[in-house]
């Protein structure tokens, strides 16, 4: 069997990294949950005197450190003057220097967000009148790179490993309790264990380069620990390592005294000795206890602690992060029960009805806090649609919809296999024939004795191991013949592939800005905006051709709204016939020749079928701008085409 197993589970762990890998190589650096609602000055406006100090308000609470929050003058020299400070509420500001020239000014800031993610970005405002700056108006690109990326797979491993191990242990107390003494389980949950440790201590390490610098170099910093340990997310990750302290005594006590206890020879309909009815029960209740607290932990220190009614929101959110783990740890629990469970120890059928009524709870459960969890971050129905977090709930709940069509299939597996199934129950290898007339008589040699004797023991047990092997194997063929245990199994299969892309799925969820605050930035943004100061929206067209196969068509840049200080830009490829295609590169640069600035780079981020996009594009000066599009069309056929046209 496990020959035949062997293949399967292979591709669901290579789906495993491929999805992994997919989504978070594809994906940005960590969104900012928390976005820039105003400043003061506002972003591209020129002011006659220059100002005392610059503020900024963000959508919610953020942590900054000395250095957060900076102003650099056209040469990109800093003229900020002291810490930056809470001024009021969610406004933050910053002191400058005294006679400031007329010029281009840059404004940069990177903070961490009250739900533990980093924010970063950057604008210009001038003073007297616009001029030419040798500064990038791009901010860093916080939670990006090597440790963004490490970061993110951190968060896949800790999910992971905490539906593993809380829903594979709640599996065997309350589905199988004889579950506890198969060896295979045994390590799944111990590998869920292991899983979620390892990465809540990479989590911590990276923590203070991820909100930080960024940099590789950062992450042994024992100084930015220690920073990391004072903040809350420091401080949940701590508490988590310690839960998990308390969740290997019990991974102890359930696969080691419960072991024994069910294995007893003392025992209820259900299988469980009864002498093992309290131990189970205390281990259920502390199980609950240390799984609460585990999602408790991202609970406090994530989306529902910040927000519209975080009181309401942690509750609701550890019940559905529980639901989950009941769920797809379950599952997980119920593949390998399928899949690797000894001969002597068949998954009973009751057990499989069992799971399929807890599960059939958490889906309940799943779908009224999902509820709640989507309402309370999209706020409206067109972020469904018009956000990058609405988009990826609506694949959220697609794929949930897939599971529980899966599941419903596997029920009906389950049922069949209540009606013909038959407790597979192993037959005693039995002596050998006159083995133990062998052992009194005289061996071949002749001799009587001592010899004789222990030589026909020996054979008489070799040939017990050998029936009871073959045995075995027989019970196994049986077992992996019924075909409505092996549609069980494919169907069960089924839903663990589809768990593992929702997984991943629902992990670059929580890395991303919710819609309910990107439409508030993006509404408070277009209110800051003057309305002397827009020239309306600009669409440039450029044929280009590569010189390769499939290399021709026109690239349309669309800015919005085409004017001095934070611009969207959105760009189209399509072939000549006007269909939309993709291609592997699209690069966009700004150049005011006339005051020399530039080329400022753009890299905007695929959207979908040939549509990129840019959002906070900064045009820092009004003027007869150049621009150009990089589009690559294969490994070595790429053209550069451009345009002038006038913004600001």
């Amino acid at each position: 069997m496990t020959s035949a197993i062997a293949p399967r589970l292979r591709v669901l762990v290579l789906l495993l990294l491929g999805v992994t890998g997919a989504l978070f190589a594809g994906a940005a650096p960590a969104s900012a949950h928390a976005a820039l609602t105003g400043s003061d000055p506002q972003q591209g406006v020129v002011v006659d005197t220059a100002p005392a100090r610059v503020s900024l308000t963000f959508s919610e609470k953020v942590a900054m450190d000395d250095d957060a929050l900076r102003v650099l003058d056209p040469k990109g020299k800093r003229v900020d003057s002291g810490d930056p400070a809470n001024v009021s509420g969610t406004t933050y500001a910053v002191g400058l220097h005294s006679g400031l020239p007329d010029g281009t000014y840059t404004v940069t800031y990177q903070v961490v967000s009250a739900d533990s993610h980093p924010v970063a970005g950057a604008f210009t405002f001038s003073v007297g009148a616009p001029s030419e700056t040798s500064v990038s108006v791009y901010g860093p690109r916080a939670g990006g790179g090597v440790v963004g990326w490490l970061y993110g797979l951190g968060r896949y491993v800790s999910y992971a490993g905490f539906i593993v191990l809380a829903g594979g242990a709640a599996f065997v107390l309350a589905c199988w309790p004889r579950g506890s003494a198969v060896r295979p389980l045994q390590r799944l949950v111990v590998a869920g264990w292991l899983a979620l440790t390892s990465a809540t201590l990479l989590l911590l390490l990276l923590r203070g380069s991820y909100t930080g610098s960024g940099s590789v170099g950062d992450i042994f910093d024992l100084d930015l620990l220690g920073q990391v340990l004072q903040t809350k997310t420091g401080a949940a990750l701590v508490s988590r390592l310690l839960l998990l302290a308390a969740a290997a005594l019990f991974i102890a006590v359930l696969f080691g005294a419960h072991a024994r206890a069910v294995t007893g020879d003392v025992r209820d309909d259900a299988g469980e000795s009864t002498d093992s009815r309290d131990l189970t029960f205390g281990l259920a209740v502390g199980g609950t206890v240390v799984a609460a607290g585990l999602a408790a932990g991202w609970a406090m220190a994530e989306h529902a602690s910040t927000g519209l009614q975080p009181g309401i929101a942690m509750p609701v959110d550890v019940v559905h992060l529980l639901a989950v783990a009941a769920w797809l740890g379950g599952l997980t629990a119920l593949l390998v029960a399928l899949y690797r469970a000894p001969s002597d120890t068949p998954l009973e059928t009751a057990a499989v009805r069992r799971f399929s009524r807890i599960a059939q709870g958490s889906v309940l459960a799943l779908v009224a806090t999902g509820v709640y969890q989507s309402w309370r971050q999209l706020g409206s129905w067109s972020a469904l649609t018009d956000t990058t977090y609405g988009q990826l709930l609506l694949v959220k709940i697609g794929l949930v919809a897939v599971l529980v069509g899966v599941a419903a299939v596997s029920r009906r597996w389950t049922a069949r296999l209540a009606e013909t199934a038959v407790a597979a129950t192993p037959r005693k290898a039995k002596e050998p024939a006159g083995a133990g007339a062998a052992a009194g008589k005289t061996g071949k040699t002749g001799k009587t004795g001592k010899e004789g004797t222990t030589g026909d023991t020996e054979r008489a047990a070799q040939l017990a191991r050998q029936r009871a092997a073959m045995d075995a194997a027989r019970q196994r063929r049986l077992r992996d013949a019924d075909p409505h245990r092996s549609g069980l199994r494919r169907s069960v299969l089924a839903e663990a592939g589809v768990a593992v892309v929702l997984l991943a799925v629902t992990t670059v969820l929580t890395q991303t800005e919710p819609g309910r605050t990107e439409q508030e930035a993006r509404a408070a943004t277009t209110s800051s905006s003057s309305p002397s100061s827009s020239s309306g929206a600009l669409t440039l067209n450029m044929p280009f051709d590569t010189g390769g196969a499939d290399g021709k068509g026109i690239v349309t840049i669309d800015l919005d709204p085409a004017r001095v200080g934070a611009n969207d830009m959105h760009v189209y490829v399509e072939r000549p016939d006007g269909r939309a295609f993709d291609i592997p590169e699209v690069k966009v640069a700004l150049t005011l020749a006339a005051k020399d600035i530039g080329p400022l780079p753009v890299a905007p981020d695929h959207i979908t079928t040939g549509h990129w996009s840019a959002s906070g594009v900064q045009i820092s000066v009004a003027g007869d701008w150049k621009v150009a599009v990089t589009v690559r069309t294969s490994d070595i056929d790429q053209v550069t085409v451009s345009k002038n046209a006038q913004i600001g």
